[in-house]
């Protein structure tokens, strides 16, 4: 049921060029969420899916690939962690595939973007403050997703009504807007701060063609924009979660018992995922290297897959971690890729007219 309607010019911007999609809306690779399914309705949509490849393994990931490339004909983005042990065969796969989009959480090291624009992929890092912006333009990254305070997931303190003009005055990317976004009236804001588009998690979370348990998607409509929380004590790193099931317990319980259920959960996410511990161990190291973590933060770092899959994937709210960007209390509905996008355009295109723009 996609509209039919005339798009207002002003949406076809830098950003639709770029990617290859008929509509500046990115769906963000958001780990056990981003699957190929999700992907593959974005893209179907006209928007830029982004299959989460960061807690895949390799075969895993050749697998989703196949999945959304039999799914849909039209570009997609893969995300992958740039600290991975594996990160060269997996841009290998993504180049040979023909992916359209490296999207990286983590800024890539400049070798690596070039290896990627070399062989034409789109290299799309993730970023939350302006300097980590002109690094990767420097680099030569094509575009960036600046995502604000409100975000969910990892993030920063500047909200994105500040950091995303910041970001634009800066940098000569094209730049996508994140953290708060879920309808057409904040496409429309975005792009009047210099953006190209907009990146939203927590709204294609909640949507019918995303992974997530209906249980503990229903735990998600129910909360209030006062219902998240910014936390370093799941992997040390600094994130927004729904202040539900553990997170409370989490805030209140000493370091030493956090650091010895973080080596239990690593334990429990190895057998799972099949991941080497050697190859585990190497990515820790990593991560305490580029986050300037303690070796206490890398080792309750090993909390975040088992937690997130425990709610997300099991539907046990009560025990696991539920990501979510403050936006969370402004969604009420879990609309189909195809409706969710086609409202947003929808929706801007009526701010627009009438603003006569």
């Amino acid at each position: 049921m996609t509209d039919t309607r005339v798009v207002h010019p002003a949406l076809k911007t830098r950003a639709t060029e770029l990617f290859g999609v008929d509509h500046p809306v990115v769906q963000t690779g958001m780990g056990n969420v981003s699957d190929a399914r999700l992907t593959a309705a974005t893209a179907n949509a006209g928007g830029l899916g982004i299959l989460a490849a960061g807690l895949l393994s390799y075969d895993e990931l050749v697998t989703a690939i196949d999945e959304i490339q039999a799914a849909t004909d039209k570009p997609f983005g893969v995300n992958v962690r740039a600290n991975q042990p594996d990160v060269h065969k997996r841009i290998d796969l993504m180049i040979s595939a023909g992916v359209k989009v490296a999207s990286f959480a983590l800024a890539p090291k400049q070798e690596l973007i070039a290896k990627c624009k070399d062989a034409g992929l789109v290299v799309m890092p993730s970023i939350g403050a302006v300097r980590h912006a002109e690094k990767v333009a420097s680099w030569g990254a094509d575009a960036v997703i600046v995502q604000g305070g409100e975000g969910g997931g990892h993030t920063g303190q500047v909200p994105t009504s500040l950091l995303l003009p910041q970001v634009t005055d800066a940098v000569d990317l094209v730049v996508i807007g994140a953290g708060g976004f879920f309808d057409g009236r904040g496409l429309v804001s975005a792009l009047a701060y210099g953006a190209d588009g907009i990146a939203m998690g927590t709204r294609f979370m909640l949507t019918s063609d995303s992974p997530v348990a209906q249980e503990v998607k229903d735990v998600y409509l129910s909360k209030s924009v006062n219902d998240t929380v910014l936390t370093t004590q799941v992997d040390g790193i600094p994130q927004r979660v729904l202040r539900v099931g553990p997170i409370a317990q989490i805030e209140k319980t000493r370091p030493a018992a956090r650091v010895l259920r973080a080596a239990s959960n690593a334990r429990k996410f190895q057998k799972i995922s099949g991941a080497r511990w050697r190859d585990m161990v190497g990515e820790g190291l990593a991560m305490r290297k580029h986050e300037d973590l303690t070796w206490s933060q890398v080792v309750m770092a090993a909390n975040a897959p088992m937690l997130y899959r425990t709610a997300l994937i099991d539907g046990n709210a009560d025990a696991g971690v539920m990501a979510t960007g403050q936006v969370v209390g402004m969604i009420d509905d879990l609309p189909s890729c195809d409706e969710l996008v086609s409202r947003i355009v929808r929706e801007a295109t009526d701010v627009l007219e009438r603003f006569g723009a």
